[in-house]
């Protein structure tokens, strides 16, 4: 961390560039002696970076940017906020750090946070940044697994985020991910009161609640209709067979939440699927990542068009359905479509549908955009439909 980007001309310098092309600055020389261009580029990439993802870092002075590596590992501000909401009242650790943006929401909520991270420059940099932002953070240096070990305390909660990259690699199993929460699962869960454990979308729930013995809890965030993190949750004094799933959809100054159990899922029947209706829906992926595919129906009060076609259809507009709402134009046979279309742009999505969206659009000759929808997908009947919709 070189402390002369927090002089008052550099960072005026930082502020004014906001919107400027980082290469360039990166390649020009720098104007101030004892900070180089690429440190510059950094800091203002950085900012760029933090201006929707971070708006609280973003928004103060003085705040000092990693390497893009660490804010595109960290949580979002809003999914950290969230998380906040579910720790227990009291001491607090996260294990794994980083850029320290879990720990500053966990600190905000009144938590006595400690935060790890065996990266010496992000530690630094994570610490000056809590002093920034007036939190009451104690900062630590180290391996937080073997901190826990040495520590010999016990927290209210533990918050710890594996890495998803081992060797370059992308994993799909918990076991794979640095620190090895399965492995050190007696350390931590005997440490706390409330486990909690982050991980990326891609790996497998029922498999991670297999791997994890006694999952209390898993709670699905979304942003923007992209899953961002699943959070498994691990309480001593509880135990559950078949722990509630709460999707979460983060909005910008609201979310919106479902929960259900799996055993709920997989006894629930569909006695009747339909056509499109008047309007059409199709879920967040909070709710596809979590395997909530027959619940919708009676949730939400909509019939899903095929087993394996996750579209939903109502005569009557649901405002509560969570998911992208559309408004339906007309429905057409796969064949029949192909021979009379007119379109020239469309927005193309293929659900349960043969071919995928460049095809299509390249076979039809459809460019990208523009107000209409056309959903192409597998009916009730396993009939091949094009459903043109508007979004709502």
């Amino acid at each position: 961390m070189n402390k002369a980007v927090l002089n008052p001309e550099v960072q005026d310098f930082i502020q004014k560039n906001s919107h400027s092309d980082v290469a360039a600055i990166g390649l020009s020389k720098s104007p101030f002696p004892h900070v180089s261009s690429k440190e510059l580029a950094q800091q203002i990439d950085g900012r760029k970076r933090c201006e929707t993802k971070l708006p609280l870092w973003y928004n103060t002075s003085g705040i000092y940017y990693p390497e893009k590596l660490a804010l595109e590992q960290c949580s979002s501000q809003a999914t950290a906020k969230y998380k906040a909401a579910l720790l227990l009242g009291g001491k607090a650790i996260d294990l794994t750090g980083g850029f320290g943006v879990d720990a500053s929401l966990f600190a905000q909520q009144g938590n006595q946070v400690t935060h790890c991270e065996l990266n010496g420059d992000l530690s630094v940099i994570a610490a000056h940044n809590s002093h920034v932002l007036g939190l009451s953070i104690t900062h630590v240096h180290t391996d937080g697994i073997q901190y826990l070990k040495d520590a010999r305390e016990s927290f209210a909660t533990i918050y710890i985020d594996p890495s998803r990259r081992v060797s370059s690699r992308k994993v799909f199993m918990l076991q794979d991910c640095e620190p090895d929460v399965v492995t050190e699962l007696s350390l931590l869960s005997g440490c706390s009161d409330r486990l909690m454990i982050k991980t990326a979308p891609l790996l497998d729930i029922q498999s991670t609640i297999r791997e994890l013995d006694g999952v209390t809890a898993i709670h699905i965030l979304s942003v923007k209709n992209e899953c961002k993190e699943v959070v498994y949750i691990i309480d001593k004094s509880a135990a559950e067979l078949d722990p509630p799933i709460t999707c979460a959809v983060l909005l910008e100054k609201d979310q919106v939440t479902f929960s259900f159990r799996t055993s709920e899922e997989k006894a629930f029947v569909i006695n009747q699927y339909s056509a499109p209706l008047a309007y059409l829906y199709e879920p967040d992926v909070a709710l596809l990542k979590a395997g909530c595919f027959k619940l919708i129906t009676r949730e939400f009060d909509v019939f899903k068009l095929h087993q394996h076609t996750h579209l939903y259809t109502s005569e009557t507009l649901q405002d509560d359905f969570i998911g992208r709402k559309f408004k339906v134009v007309s429905t057409a046979e796969y064949g029949t479509f192909i021979k009379n279309h007119t379109f020239k742009k469309a927005n193309i999505i293929c659900r349960n549908f043969p071919q995928d969206p460049d095809k299509v659009r390249k076979k039809l000759r459809i460019s990208d955009g523009g107000n209409d929808y056309l959903l192409f997908c597998t009916g009730p009947n396993n009939e091949l439909l094009v459903i043109h919709c508007t979004r709502l």
